[in-house]
């Protein structure tokens, strides 16, 4: 940001210039305000010792507007969505959530090819225990990771595709799996090399 700006104050800049420069400030700035914001909440949520406040909204919904929300980018792209959602009443914070949603999907609109595909399923299933839980999976044909990147992928600013670093900080993955963890969920992936990723949410119905 400083950089372009020192640029910016040369004398008989071309208007082509001028805005290239300008456009460029105005991308790195808001990457450091997302990284400013993502480490703010994370620290919180990270020394969060009482529970977090907790409504009831409709899961399956809140999913689709991030979707919407993320339209520019999968149209962009022209990926094919595959939408399979149970009707879904949880209880839980909507605002948090809606983090782990917008993270994984971007995630996943990065990484899946031109004209290739995300499917999103959203089940109600009951365990051996009979204990009922929601399970939400994500999955893109995109170019995977490998086992050294799963292993690490939940870590704070670790980055396993280091080509494409200027389009993350390395928190999200972080943070998506701080606020499933305050739901007494967990979030999980599975990943080949070249063949795409899954990542699977399952979030407890009582806690």
């Amino acid at each position: 940001i400083e950089g372009y700006a020192t640029l910016l104050q040369k004398k008989n800049l071309s208007d082509e210039k001028r805005q290239e420069y300008t456009k460029k400030i105005l991308h790195n700035t808001k990457r450091l305000s997302t990284l400013t914001s993502n480490i703010l909440l994370l620290s919180r949520l990270e020394n969060q010792e009482i529970g977090i406040q907790k409504e009831h909204f409709c899961l399956d919904e809140q999913i689709r507007e991030i979707l919407l929300l993320l339209e520019d980018k999968w149209t962009e792209k022209e990926l094919d969505l595959e939408i399979d959602l149970d009707a879904a009443d949880y209880y839980g914070n909507k605002d948090l959530l809606a983090h782990v949603w917008q993270n994984i999907l971007s995630n996943a609109i990065r990484f899946a090819p031109s004209n290739g595909v995300i499917r999103i399923v959203l089940r109600k299933e009951t365990d051996a225990s009979e204990n009922n839980y929601f399970k939400v999976s994500i999955a893109d044909n995109g170019i995977g990771m490998n086992k050294e990147v799963i292993k690490r992928i939940f870590e704070k600013f670790y980055q396993g595709d280091s080509s494409r670093s200027s389009q993350g900080n390395g928190l999200g993955l972080a943070l998506a799996n701080r606020i499933v963890v305050l739901h007494h969920g967990i979030i999980t992936v599975s990943s080949k090399e070249g063949k795409g990723s899954t990542f699977t949410v399952t979030l407890p119905l009582q806690v």
